[in-house]
C-alpha cells in the first residue's frame, strides 16, 4: 500500500496522530475469545454485484477446524452490509451483532480436530471508498464508454467491509473459491485462476476463481469491468508462470507496452527473493480506477500508463522515472505482504519496509548498485519522524507512514553493516523461504536477521522501528585524535558506521555510553559520515 505517499504530495500530517481507541478497535484488531478457538481453513464466496444500485449480495462459506471446545464464533462484516442468515447443519443459528462484529451461537457442539462448515448469507450496499485505496470500501465507476468500472480497496479498513469474514490477519484460509455473478457485457477479475464461466438465463455470468495458496484477507478483490485481456509466460526459478493482463480496451495499447515492465520485475526480484510465490495462482496486472493494491496474485493498477509516481519520481533524483512505480512497488508486495504476511496491523512495516526497499533494489538489478544508493537515499525526504514505525497492537493500528522511506532507508543501513551483497541476496531469499506463506511477528523477522547476520540487533530495530530519533554521530578533534560516541540514540545502540577520513575509508565501533578515541591520518581535519547510513553527524567542540 502507499499511505506515506499522499504525505509527499502534501495531505496534513495530522491524520497521523493517535486516536481513543474503542470497543469496536478491540474488537476488530485482537484475537478474541470467539476467534481463537478456531482455524480458518477455506472459504466458499459467492457474490452477485449489480452496478446499478451499487449492491452487493451473496454467501459465504466458513470452513474451519474446531482447536478447542467453544460454542460462540466471531464472524465480521461492517455496515451498512448485513448478515442476514446463518445455518450450520441445515440449521439457522442465532446471531447478535456488535457494530462490525457479529457472534453467531453455535448448535452443534464443536469437537476438538474436527472440520466444520457454517454458512452465511449477506447483502447490502457496502461503503463507498471517498478516497481508494487510502479509504476503505468500494469504488464505483464508468469507463470512457459509460460502462461500469468498479473495484475493491479494503487494506487497513478490512475486508469485511464487503464480504463477511474472520477479519484479522493472523489467521488465513489455506485456499479461496470467489465466484462473482455480473451483468453479461463485463468482466470480473479476482485472485487465482479462473476455472469456469456460467451462464445464466437472466443476462448475467458468473466468474469463478480458484486460489489454491493461503491468502490474506484484504488481498481478496473483486475488479469489474469492460475488460480486454492478453496474457504472456515467463521463464522463472520454478518453471513456467503464467502473466495475465486485464484492462480497460481503450488503453491496450498502451498497456501492451508499459506491461513489458512486468518481466523486468520478475527477473530482479526472483534474483533478489527468491521464486514468485503463487506460481499455482499465476501473476495478474489489472486495471483499476484507483492508484492500485498489493492484492494477491491480481495486483491492481492505475498508473496512467506512465513511469515514476503519477509521472513523479518520490527519490528526486530522477532514478524514479526509470520504472513504472505501481508496477514495481505492488508487485514487490506479493513475497513481502502476500507471501510474509504480518499477523497484526501495528507490524505492517513488514509489509511496507522491505517493499520500500524493493524499488532500490530493481534499480539496482537493472542500473547498478550506485543508482540504488542515490534512489533510497533521496526517500528520506518522504521521513518524517513524527511517531514509531511499530504501531500499536491488538487494536489494528499501523505505525507512522514513515515504515516506507525510514523502513527502507533502515534496511539499507543494515546492508551497508552486513557488508556483504551475496550474503545481504541470500538473507533476503532466505525470509521468503523460511517464512513462506506464513503469518509472522516483528519479532520473528528480528530474530531471523539477527541469526543470519551473526548481530545482536535489538537495541539496532529498536531505534529504527520503535523511536522517532535519528543516531547522531557526535565527534571531535583535538590535534590528531578523533573522539566520538552516539548521541540520539537507544540505550544500547553500537551501530558501526563506515567514515571517509582524508578521503579513505574507515569503520568505527561507537557506543553511546562513553567516548571512543582514535588516531587521525596525517592531514585529517575531521570525518565524512558514509550517506549510505541514515544517521547524522555533529562536530562538537
Amino acid at each position: 500500500m502507499l499511505s506515506f505517499l499522499l504525505l509527499v504530495v502534501g495531505i496534513d500530517a495530522q491524520a497521523q496522530s493517535i486516536p481513543t481507541f474503542t470497543r469496536q478497535d478491540t474488537l476488530r484488531g485482537s484475537i478474541t475469545p470467539e476467534r481463537a478457538w478456531w482455524d480458518l481453513v477455506h472459504y466458499d464466496l459467492s457474490m452477485k454485484v449489480n452496478p446499478q444500485d451499487s449492491t452487493m449480495q451473496g454467501v459465504n462459506l466458513v470452513r474451519y477446524k474446531v482447536l478447542k471446545p467453544h460454542q460462540v464464533m466471531q464472524i465480521d462484516l461492517q455496515p451498512p452490509m448485513r448478515i442476514e442468515q446463518v445455518r450450520q447443519n441445515g440449521q439457522n443459528l442465532r446471531v447478535k451483532q456488535d457494530g462490525n462484529a457479529w457472534f453467531i451461537q453455535l448448535a452443534a457442539k464443536q469437537v476438538p480436530g474436527t472440520l466444520q462448515t457454517v454458512e452465511v448469507t449477506y447483502g447490502g450496499k457496502p461503503q463507498v471508498s471517498t478516497n481508494p485505496p487510502w479509504s476503505g470500501g468500494v469504488t464505483w465507476k464508468k469507463d470512457s464508454n459509460g460502462k461500469p468500472f468498479i473495484a475493491t480497496s479494503v487494506q487497513g479498513d478490512g475486508a469485511s467491509l464487503f464480504w463477511p469474514c474472520k477479519d484479522h490477519m493472523y489467521d488465513e484460509p489455506d485456499s479461496m473459491m470467489i465466484r462473482v455473478t455480473v451483468p453479461k457485457d463485463l468482466v470480473d477479475v479476482s485472485n487465482g485462476r479462473l476455472r469456469k464461466l456460467e451462464q445464466h438465463a437472466d443476462g448475467t455470468h458468473t466468474f469463478h476463481w480458484a486460489v489454491t495458496n493461503p491468502i490474506n484477507n484484504y488481498g481478496v478483490n473483486v475488479n469489474i469491468a469492460d475488460y480486454v485481456n492478453f496474457s504472456e509466460t515467463y521463464a522463472g526459478e520454478k518453471g513456467k508462470l503464467d502473466c495475465n493482463y486485464y484492462v480497460l480496451r481503450e488503453n491496450l495499447a498502451k498497456a501492451k507496452e508499459q506491461f513489458k515492465q512486468v518481466p523486468q520485475m520478475l527477473k530482479a526480484f526472483e534474483h533478489w527473493f527468491g521464486p514468485y510465490p503463487f506460481y499455482e495462482d499465476s501473476y495478474k496486472l489489472v486495471e483499476v480506477p484507483y492508484l492500485g493494491m498489493e492484492h494477491q496474485s491480481s495486483v491492481t493498477y492505475g498508473n496512467k500508463y506512465q513511469n515514476g509516481y503519477l509521472g513523479r519520481d518520490l527519490s528526486g533524483t530522477g532514478w524514479g522515472l526509470k520504472f513504472d512505480f505501481i508496477i514495481i512497488h505492488e508487485s514487490g508486495h506479493e513475497w513481502f505482504a502476500n507471501n510474509i504476511t504480518y499477523k497484526d496491523n501495528a507490524d505492517m512495516w513488514i509489509h511496507e519496509s522491505f517493499t520500500n526497499y524493493s524499488e532500490s533494489l530493481f534499480v539496482e538489478y537493472y542500473h547498478g548498485k550506485k543508482a540504488a544508493s542515490e534512489y533510497v537515499i533521496g526517500t528520506r525526504r518522504g521521513i518524517r519522524n513524527d511517531r514509531p514505525i511499530i504501531g500499536i497492537y491488538n487494536v489494528n493500528f499501523s505505525g507512522s507512514g514513515d515504515m516506507y522511506p525510514k523502513g527502507g532507508n533502515m534496511l539499507h543501513t543494515l546492508r551497508q553493516v552486513v557488508n556483504d551483497d551475496e550474503k545481504w541476496r541470500k538473507l533476503l531469499r532466505g525470509l521468503n523461504k523460511e517464512f513462506y506463506h506464513q503469518t509472522v511477528t516483528t519479532a520473528q523477522i528480528e530474530n531471523y536477521i539477527s541469526q543470519q547476520t551473526g548481530k545482536d540487533l535489538k537495541a539496532f530495530f529498536d531505534q529504527y522501528l520503535r523511536d522517532v530519533r535519528i543516531p547522531e554521530l557526535e565527534y571531535k578533534v583535538e590535534g590528531k585524535t578523533l573522539s566520538y560516541r552516539w548521541n540520539n540514540v537507544v540505550k544500547g545502540f553500537n551501530l558501526p558506521v563506515k567514515v571517509l577520513v582524508a578521503g579513505k575509508e574507515t569503520w568505527l565501533q561507537p557506543v553511546s555510553t562513553t567516548w571512543k578515541k582514535a588516531t587521525l591520518a596525517a592531514g585529517a581535519t575531521g570525518i565524512k559520515v558514509d550517506p549510505n547510513f541514515y544517521v547524522t553527524q555533529k562536530r562538537v567542540q
